[in-house]
């Protein structure tokens, strides 16, 4: 007869096995096995997988190539603590403190876009936040977005300005001059003062 049955006791099938003290398995996680079902906490649903390496979505601030009045949506808009230097024949955004590039936004919808955008870039120029204020009196006035900024070697910069209309004449994109001229011959008011706009 086994002792339990000698004292009239029976084992209850629920308890948690008998701990051999010859056993390797520590008696924490045999307690831990027989744990009931619901006994550590679950997530109730898990969480969206973030990818932190993609493309960001938003409002982005164009100021060279992409700044062509033909693409759709742009408002135009500028930014306070850069200046435009000169890589080759394209505009390179750098720091410059009270400086201001002028340029125009755009809103990108979707994450392929945005990395449509980084391929256009080139590995040259990388994403950076940005606060951009824009010239067109709708709402809203400002935005935090993203522009591209000159990632390369500084050496290679050289001083000068980018002229986005001799671009378009250049990559024979005619159309798009015209259109360029036709925005700049539209009635506007006097030129912009930016002095209080750094607060």
């Amino acid at each position: 007869m086994l002792p339990l049955e000698k004292s009239g006791k029976k084992q209850s099938s629920a308890s948690a096995p008998p701990i051999d003290p010859r056993s390797k398995i520590s008696p924490f996680v045999l307690k831990l096995r027989s744990a009931p079902p619901g006994y550590f906490y679950q997530v109730s649903q898990p969480s969206p997988t973030v990818d932190l390496f993609a493309a960001a979505t938003g409002p982005y601030f164009f100021y060279g190539t992409l700044n062509d009045s033909s693409m759709p949506e742009l408002r135009p808009a500028f930014i306070l603590g850069y200046e435009c230097k000169l890589w080759g024949q394209y505009p390179a955004l750098v720091d410059a403190p009270n400086s201001v590039v002028e340029g125009a936004a755009y809103n990108v919808q979707t994450v392929e876009e945005g990395e449509r955008l980084a391929a256009y870039e080139t590995s040259n120029y990388r994403t950076e936040p940005c606060l951009m204020k824009y010239t067109d009196g709708k709402e809203p006035a400002e935005d935090l977005g993203y522009t591209f900024k000159f990632a390369g070697n500084p050496k290679d910069l050289s001083e000068g300005s980018f002229d986005l209309r001799v671009w378009l004449k250049m990559m024979g994109t005619h159309a798009a001059v015209d259109k360029l001229d036709a925005k700049k011959r539209r009635p506007g008011g006097p030129a912009r003062s930016y002095e209080h706009e750094t607060d």
